[in-house]
């Protein structure tokens, strides 16, 4: 009985973020323009200025995070494959050294893998280095996300 009265309320508490979080994405955003970025091919706008729009429209409540905290993500590597896009991933503005860091990689992380064009996202290591040796430690612990060098691309 316990554990039935602890899921319903965390049924309640996730229905109730996930309104907030459309609230907040609909105040800030253009919906018509989202529906329009979400329907392009990402494989299309891969090298032009719509691929981060294209990106962050296909995000879930996750994209209220970023877009209410002054954050926002930036494209550090990309491979289009006969399977899918592998992104390589940065994080922007006040998103860098954010305590939420984990939770905000994992969920723009499993949101863009949801999309069927995307094979996979990974991090970029820089980003690892934004924050002091407790933050990287803990982002590593538990990120959930791998992060790669992008220094060596090409």
């Amino acid at each position: 009985m316990v554990d039935d009265l602890v899921n319903a309320y965390a049924l309640e508490a996730q229905k109730a973020m996930e309104a907030e979080a459309k609230r907040r994405i609909e105040e800030t955003s253009d919906p018509e323009e989202d529906h329009r970025l979400r329907n392009m091919s990402l494989h299309e706008v891969l090298d032009s200025e719509y691929l981060v729009p294209a990106l962050c429209a296909r995000l879930g409540a996750v994209r209220a995070a970023l877009d209410g905290h002054g954050g926002g993500i930036a494209v550090a590597r990309k491979e289009a494959t006969k399977t899918g896009l592998r992104l390589v991933l940065d994080l922007t503005g006040a998103c860098l050294t954010c305590g939420a860091a984990p939770g905000t990689l994992e969920g723009v992380r499993n949101d863009l893998e949801a999309d069927s064009e995307i094979e996979s996202i990974q991090f970029s290591t820089a980003l690892l280095d934004t924050f002091d040796e407790l933050g990287r430690e803990f982002i590593l612990a538990h990120g959930n996300v791998e992060f790669v060098d992008v220094s060596s691309a090409a």
